[in-house]
């Protein structure tokens, strides 16, 4: 019963690592995507939505199937749960159950199969990386948030002061003065609609507007992507060491190696120390 047990677990982990059925879980995943935006055109897919249906089961069911393979795979069922995105796909897949046909759940439904989309991120190692890249940056993002936090806090309070007289919708006080610098740090139609009315009561505002945008684009901007960047190296190296491929796992390797040679000797050393 053992050796049956294990002739099919290792059938199911040469299925699982296998490039074609892994392309084949990517195709049905947006095929999963399209039909999710096929019933957005009520109209347009109502003679074809019986059809439309079955594919939604026939989905439903092999996502069912692949996530039971890979289950099967491992050598014990926790291990399968010792993996994030293991348990993301298994949340995903088992939320997909709920039936479509009861009116009452048919709005939950069709929003949990919405998110059978995100399974491309588990399933693409590049799209892993850069979700894992992105959550470990937040908390760093953080503080350059809160920086900007306090930056566009003293320039709202300024604005607020000089230019309320200008305009009381945009300058009214430090909350609608914040508003007003958000939109002139994303660039939509500030100069027209904020730079000019501005100048032409206070012709030197330009030096208020052009300091507050290069803190902001600039350099606030700049601090995110070197964090994201920073992140995702470090995530690229773990990941090289991990699957024991790229320059970083050759380096690691490498520094084994000598290692084991100083401790051989070190050995040898010790032998001849005796010795004499």
């Amino acid at each position: 019963m053992s050796d049956t047990f294990e002739i099919w677990r290792d059938r199911f982990e040469r299925l699982r690592s296998n490039k074609a059925f892994e392309l084949t879980v990517i195709t049905i995943i947006v095929v999963s995507a399209l039909l999710i935006g096929a019933k957005t055109y009520e109209e347009e897919v109502s003679p074809f939505q019986e059809w439309i249906l079955w594919l939604d089961v026939a989905v439903t069911v092999f996502f069912l199937v692949e996530i039971l393979i890979r289950m099967a795979a491992e050598r014990r069922l926790r291990d399968f749960f010792r993996k994030g995105w293991n348990i993301f796909d298994f949340l995903i897949v088992t939320a997909s159950l709920i039936p479509m046909d009861d009116s009452e759940m048919v709005l939950l439904a069709r929003l949990l199969r919405i998110f059978r989309v995100l399974r491309l991120v588990s399933m693409i190692p590049e799209l892993r990386l850069l979700i894992a890249a992105l959550f470990k940056s937040i908390p760093r993002m953080g503080y350059v948030a809160l920086l900007m936090f306090i930056i566009f806090y003293i320039y709202g309070a300024i604005g607020s002061f000089l230019f309320a007289s200008v305009d009381e919708k945009l300058w009214g006080n430090i909350s609608l003065a914040m508003l007003t610098l958000f939109q002139v740090a994303t660039f939509e139609s500030w100069a027209t609609a904020v730079l000019y009315p501005t100048m032409e009561h206070y012709p030197y505002a330009w030096i208020y507007f052009l300091t507050f945008i290069f803190l902001n684009a600039f350099i606030f901007l700049n601090m995110m992507i070197g964090i994201v960047l920073d992140v995702m190296q470090k995530e690229s190296l773990a990941i090289e060491l991990e699957s024991g491929e790229g320059e970083a796992a050759e380096l690691h390797g490498l520094r084994d190696d000598v290692r084991e040679l100083r401790d051989q000797l070190s050995r040898m050393e010790r032998m001849l120390e005796r010795r004499s």
